[in-house]
């Protein structure tokens, strides 16, 4: 007895003050690999001041999850700190998957919405194979303490903390998150800065570059469960945009009288602002009535009405892209492309959400919410300017059409609320069950359903054009692997054109029915895609444009096209974007809508042009801003003082903040609703 009691008091007497603290560093280092490895496998810069508020404040959440687990029983301790490595693991693990495939993270909302992700677990699987020694690093931490653990003795979860190592690690987590928190507070606040990101914003790839991923993920679901009201930017100041064009030559000669210049009317709705004001007791209502009251509107043009009456075809093709369009291979594409309208300086912004995100801009004329699916949120307020919408009250036969699964991104809830009859697969629509499904056969088996009641509106949602890239796992690009064979491209270009290929066919099916039922030269046919082919590497993207691609803008250049049978060929050569189909449709065709209330402008009118992107960058007439490194450039023959340069460019950031914000709140408020009436 006495010689177990002289024992006890020896061992206690070794057991020094944080001896279990080991398992702590241990969770920290290896939280920290999980951040520095996961910035390296973005296109975001890696060194910058994100590099020690990412780290500080995830060691300050490592060390709030061990801190709490020091009041858990041994063995509940051990489970417990297990379990956060491993929740941790799987959350770095499946966002770089994620990453690798769509070039964003997912979201908090994405997530609990994720199981139709499952339909496309074969490219899951990919590239999981491609990043396998990535997703290994990520593993050993967790399998390094699985191993201590099951021997015991080397990993001290046993060991009991005292008040004094509690409160040590307490101060340790708050000196953490202080610090991160003082500085991102008194650094930069302009566009994409940490103070923008942290309080501001919800752009998850800056974010993460900027905050690191646990505390995106976390400031991500804090705003899913409370809200999250945006900090709006002041309003911007004036600024006379430097007129840097020439001066046009006179169609008229010398002698002769000119005509008079033909009055445009402002493109509005009949919508009493003022009273609305007055009367508005919803702060931010009231706020929303004064932004949409002050926007500049645009002005009907010399395109006004050009096609109205016509039938509408609307087209959101998979991944399609100005590269697709070759004479010999995709000779619709080319003919539509090239006698139509050619915008030269086209642009498709990535959004969150990508083929969804990009959909809703392309068919709605708003930024998408970032956060949330905003096509699906869209299903449950008025969308009076999708162009649904728009025609059926004018009497025009109104489909959608989707050739894979019809529920997808819950489709079956938007689009009937964007005001067609929907049908995709499994709901209407039996295309063969393929991976991706074939536009081709989705066009042969709807034309025949709208094209013999006039007037008609069909819009699509294609898919052959999905990624893969590859002969294997993508049937449509297995389907044409014989038409690309000679192309001078390695796999993944020849595979992306196969697929673009039955996009033409379909298209080529299209305008034979056009001409069968005796419609072809009074419909307009309308397409972009949802986002550049991001599937497909960057080698393969140069390997295509036959030149090193530039990845802040150029990556993001495309084809929209805007053809109706013997219409004399436009050149368009300002920037524009997806952002700008609708308000530039609903011109064409004079329907009735109030051009203040959306954030794209009319691509035919003279109003200002601007391209906006995601990470607020921007291009316009003037110049082009890179927000992620924080580079306004202005365009060849303006002149510009850089005080001139900066007063421009935060005005523009100003007012892109805000179209961001009062299109979330489009959203939020069903604001279209209440000042349209339902």
């Amino acid at each position: 007895m006495q010689e177990r009691q002289i024992n006890r008091r020896t061992s206690r007497r070794k057991t020094h003050h944080f001896e279990g603290i080991q398992v702590l560093i241990y969770l920290w280092v290896s939280v920290i690999i999980f951040e520095l490895f996961l910035r390296t496998q973005t296109e975001s810069g890696f060194f910058n001041e994100g590099i020690f508020y990412s780290l500080l404040l995830s060691s300050a959440l490592v060390f709030l999850f061990y801190l709490l687990s020091t009041f858990l029983p041994k063995k509940a301790k051990k489970v417990f700190l297990g379990f956060f490595l491993g929740f941790m693991t799987l959350l770095f693990a499946s966002q770089l998957i994620y990453y690798k495939i769509f070039k964003t993270f997912y979201t908090v909302f994405s997530a609990k919405n994720g199981g139709q992700v499952l339909e496309f677990i074969n490219d899951i699987l990919f590239a999981m194979g491609k990043n396998a020694l990535g997703l290994l690093l990520l593993f050993i931490p967790l399998l390094g303490y699985i191993l201590l653990c099951l021997k015991g003795r080397n990993l001290k979860t046993r060991y009991q903390h005292t008040w004094f190592e509690r409160g040590f690690i307490g101060v340790l987590m708050i000196l953490f998150f202080g610090s991160a928190l003082l500085g991102i507070n008194l650094g930069n606040q302009d566009v994409n800065s940490a103070y923008d990101l942290y309080y501001r914003n919800n752009y998850p790839v800056a974010s993460v570059n900027k905050l690191g991923l646990l505390t995106s993920m976390r400031l991500d679901l804090q705003r899913t469960i409370f809200g999250f009201e945006q900090v709006l930017a002041p309003p911007p100041p004036k600024v006379e945009i430097p007129d840097v064009a020439e001066e046009p030559e006179s169609p008229f000669q010398e002698g002769t009288e000119e005509e008079p210049a033909p009055v445009y009317e402002e493109q509005v709705a009949d919508i009493d602002f003022e009273k609305l004001i007055a009367e508005e007791t919803n702060e931010n209502l009231r706020n929303m009535h004064v932004y949409f009251s002050e926007r500049t509107p645009t002005k009907e043009n010399e395109y006004t009405g050009m096609f109205e009456g016509y039938n509408l075809i609307l087209i959101t093709a998979e991944a399609y892209s100005h590269y697709a369009i070759d004479k010999e291979l995709t000779p619709t594409l080319y003919k539509l492309a090239n006698e139509g309208f050619r915008f030269t300086n086209f642009y498709n912004p990535i959004w969150g959400v990508s083929t969804s995100d990009g959909e809703y801009v392309a068919t709605t004329g708003l930024i998408p919410k970032s956060g949330v699916w905003s096509m699906f949120k869209s299903g449950s307020i008025s969308m009076p300017y999708a162009m649904g919408n728009q025609l059926n009250p004018l009497g025009y036969k109104t489909m959608a059409y989707h050739n894979h699964t019809f529920d997808y991104y819950e489709r079956d809830v938007s689009h009937p609320n964007l005001g067609y009859e929907y049908k995709g697969l499994g709901n209407g629509l039996n295309v063969r069950k393929t991976w991706p499904e074939s536009d081709l056969e989705m066009m042969e088996l709807t034309t025949d359903e709208y094209m013999k009641d006039e007037p008609f509106h069909a819009y699509y949602m294609t898919v052959s054009g999905h990624m893969r890239y590859d002969f294997n796992g993508n049937y449509i690009a297995f389907k044409n692997r014989d038409l690309v064979s000679q192309l001078p491209y390695g796999v993944g270009g020849k595979a992306y054109m196969a697929t673009q290929i039955e996009l033409d066919k379909a298209l080529e099916h299209l305008l034979a029915k056009l001409e069968e039922y005796g419609v072809a030269d009074k419909t307009l046919i309308a397409m972009s895609a949802d986002h550049y082919p991001y599937g497909l590497e960057k080698a393969d993207i140069d390997e295509l444009a036959g030149h090193t691609v530039e990845e802040n803008f150029e990556l993001y250049k495309s084809s929209f096209i805007l053809y109706a049978k013997g219409m004399e060929p436009v050149t368009i050569d300002r920037p524009v974007s997806s952002l700008d189909i609708i308000p530039t449709i609903s011109n064409l065709m004079n329907t009735d809508f109030d051009s203040r209330l959306l954030m794209g402008v009319d691509m035919l009118s003279d109003a200002p042009s601007k391209v906006i992107f995601n990470d607020r960058s921007f291009i316009t007439d003037v110049g082009r801003y890179n927000a992620t490194k924080g580079v306004f450039t202005v365009n060849p023959g303006v002149t510009m003082t850089e005080d001139e340069k900066e007063t421009y460019r935060k005005a523009v950031s100003s007012e892109i903040e805000r179209q961001f914000y009062y299109s979330a709140m489009i959203l939020d408020t069903d604001y279209y609703g209440k000042v349209l009436g339902k």
